[in-house]
């Protein structure tokens, strides 16, 4: 059975939920700003997942891994402890060598935008951890939800 947040949506808008727990917070019950990178790495992975490829499979397999290469975060309002959270992973742009992911993250069943970012993720091989090419075969699968 899917998630929650994926029932009956496509794949080309694909949310993952999180739940906010006390160690997600400050002292103040609010999410510490690290963790909505770590939110952001799940529905990331999930996304993948979604289509078919684990990580540790491509490593091992393809040899190759997804790293991240760059991080814009942008901070709009707090999210805090037991919120039930949608978070967002969407290609936005796509080159040989690496994605580019728009995301953001809201409260379930909400509009407004709590923390947004654009991840740019490096194909790179396991061993030299050089840049490589996106296997032919994940091109493929994310062009055809896109």
């Amino acid at each position: 059975m899917l998630p929650w947040s994926l029932r009956g949506m496509s794949l080309s808008q694909f949310t993952w939920p999180v739940r906010v727990y006390y160690e997600d917070t400050d002292s103040g019950g609010v999410v510490y700003y690290a963790n909505y990178l770590k939110f952001m790495e799940r529905a990331r992975t999930e996304r993948l997942r979604s289509l078919g490829f684990e990580q540790d499979s491509l490593r091992t397999e393809q040899g190759v891994l997804f790293t991240v290469h760059s991080i814009q975060v942008d901070f709009h309002k707090p999210a805090r402890f037991n919120d039930a959270l949608e978070v967002s992973a969407d290609i936005c742009e796509q080159r040989r060598a690496s994605l580019v992911f728009d995301q953001q993250v809201h409260r379930q069943g909400e509009s407004t935008v709590l923390c947004s970012g654009k991840i740019r993720i490096a194909c790179v091989d396991a061993g030299s951890f050089r840049p490589s090419p996106i296997p032919a075969f994940v091109l493929e699968a994310l062009t055809d939800v896109r």
